[in-house]
């Protein structure tokens, strides 16, 4: 394992884009992960924390060499969802350590059982509906502090969560939601008209500014609670509570996964370089909240944006993360008497303009047009995630995604090819060619033989020949072998011949263990290629009457 890879080749020449890089990424990241904590029910100091550790051992680990990791939206979404759903109470550290400590063990795990692969079976449809009930839930749980208003805790569900703020909505506070209004026309007016500029840090800094000047406070401003100074005291997981939070930290760590993966292929390469590993990836995810985990992190996961502020700004290598790293060292060391001065809305705004991109009506609108399996598949994980909460969205995605992928793997593919043998009788009987395309299994094998059966029995004359082309099954078992027999043994019966055609090395290897397999190869039914076959089918001894129909089994 080499450490710090995307030093390799390192330029002295890029160490300034570097530091300038990571300063900007920093101006960016560090407001919005602080921000991203109290999502998750945590003071504002863990998201600070998280800026430290976990992001220290990506860039000692990882392969991309601008992916920027902190925590995103998603994530601290689903972490609060975890904590509540078994009862852990806002702020408890301990829980929340033993949570990222088990997240980043989950996807060691995972890479040292080579299971990086697996994480691409989360359809992109599933991960639009997951973000669109994150997006919207995190969004009505901000606006209570937009407008100043006391509500109820709820179970963190947006359909519960939606009555009790309605419900609040006429004790809103004047000033604070004024100074909300204020902070949200400068976070997106800066995005569109001057999108390299750090807003979040813009935004902050001006906020903080009013509060000293105007005093804020006195006129109702909640602020957020004092971030002690220093850095991230060692904290020791619950292990009372680890039985009840892995399932949602198996949610969390799948997440954790395809994000990280998914920012670290979109993230700027060098030309010809190849896109990161990913069971590198799934190593520098993980390793980053084990660790970060004992130091009061978030779970960690690379973010589209923040990785998109460190590429535009320019950064070449992970250096620029090291030095975001130290700038929210320094905030910790000096900044946090300063940071008593930031209005609690102040940070509801940046969460809110930082989720309002994961709900995409367009991608729904495109996925209507394109794949209506893919628009119900997005439709149903948004609704589970609005009435059941965000961890049942990502079981209900991928869930729905796995069934729906198993049933087109059930569906046969099967086309028949045309041939011409010109020494052939014009009315003798003639093969039927078929191609397989479909990878044979348990559950599509009588399936795939009655398509067999019924195209056989739709030829006139019957085929004495059926050729079928297997060379998309790459392995093959002893449940497709019998019913490779099974179906041979149904057509010999009614005076059609099974030959198999251009089965792969290593399935064919496996098959040759079996003597009805051997019986076959002496027959002239096993061939490496359709030319091999048909040459043996022109030059074999004609025989007697065609075939009778044969009936398909049902299944």
């Amino acid at each position: 394992m080499v450490l710090l890879p995307t030093l390799v080749g390192y330029r002295r020449t890029w160490l300034r884009a570097d530091i300038l890089a990571g300063l900007a990424a920093g101006a960016v990241v560090i407001p919005q992960a602080m921000a991203y904590a109290t999502v998750a029910r945590m003071p504002a100091q863990v998201g600070l924390y998280t800026c430290m550790v976990p992001m220290l051992v990506y860039a000692f680990l990882g392969g991309s060499r601008t992916l920027s990791t902190s925590t995103t939206s998603t994530i601290v979404t689903l972490t609060a969802s975890a904590l509540i759903a078994v009862g852990v109470t806002a702020g408890d550290t301990r829980a929340l350590a033993t949570l990222t400590i088990e997240v980043g063990l989950i996807l060691l795990a995972a890479r040292l059982l080579g299971l990086g692969t697996l994480v691409e079976n989360v359809s992109e449809a599933a991960l639009l509906g997951v973000k669109a009930a994150v997006g919207l839930t995190v969004g009505l749980a901000q606006i209570p502090r937009l407008l100043g208003i006391a509500v109820p805790a709820t179970d963190g569900r947006f359909l519960t969560e939606l009555p009790a703020v309605l419900r609040a909505l006429p004790t809103t506070q004047p000033t604070t939601a004024l100074l909300s209004a204020g902070l949200l026309a400068l976070l997106i007016g800066l995005g569109l008209a001057a999108p390299r500029l750090p807003a979040p840090l813009i935004a902050v800094a001006v906020v903080i500014a009013a509060t000293a000047v105007f005093n804020l406070s006195a006129h109702g401003v909640a602020l957020v609670p004092p971030v002690p100074k220093g850095l991230a005291p060692l904290t020791l997981p619950d292990l009372g509570q680890a039985a009840k939070l892995l399932p949602g930290a198996l949610t969390i760590a799948l997440l954790a996964a395809v994000e990280s993966l998914a920012a670290a292929r979109a993230a700027p390469t060098r030309k010809g370089e190849p896109p990161p590993d990913d069971q590198q990836e799934m190593l520098a995810t993980g390793a980053a909240s084990a660790l970060g985990g004992f130091f009061g992190a978030l779970p960690s996961a690379g973010g589209f944006s923040q990785t998109a502020v460190n590429a535009r700004a320019g950064a070449r290598t992970q250096i620029s993360q090291l030095t975001t790293v130290v700038l929210a060292v320094a905030v910790a060391l000096w900044l946090a008497p300063v940071l008593r001065l930031l209005p609690d809305a102040a940070l509801a705004a940046l969460v809110l303009v930082a989720v309002g991109g994961l709900v995409n009506p367009a991608a729904f609108i495109r996925l209507a047009r394109v794949s209506s399996r893919d628009l119900f598949v997005a439709a149903a994980t948004t609704l589970v995630g609005l009435a059941a909460g965000l961890l049942a969205a990502v079981v209900t995605g991928v869930v729905v995604t796995l069934v729906l992928v198993l049933r087109e793997l059930n569906q046969p593919q099967m086309f028949e090819l045309h041939h011409e043998l010109t020494d052939t009788p014009a009315q003798a009987p003639r093969p039927l060619l078929l191609r397989l395309e479909t990878y044979l299994y348990t559950a599509n094998m009588i399936s795939t033989q009655d398509t067999v059966l019924t195209m056989v029995n739709a030829r006139q004359p019957a085929p004495d020949v059926i050729m079928l082309e297997m060379r998309a099954q790459t392995e093959v078992g002893t449940t497709v072998l019998d019913r490779l027999h099974d179906l041979g043994d149904r057509l010999s019966a009614h005076g059609s011949q099974l030959w198999i055609v251009g089965l792969p090395p290593r399935a064919l290897a496996t098959a040759r263990h079996n003597p009805w397999w051997q019986d076959w190869q002496r027959d002239g039914r096993i061939h490496a290629t359709l030319d091999n076959a048909l040459k043996a089918y022109a030059s074999r001894p004609r025989s007697g009457s065609p075939p009778s129909d044969v009936t398909p089994e049902t299944g």
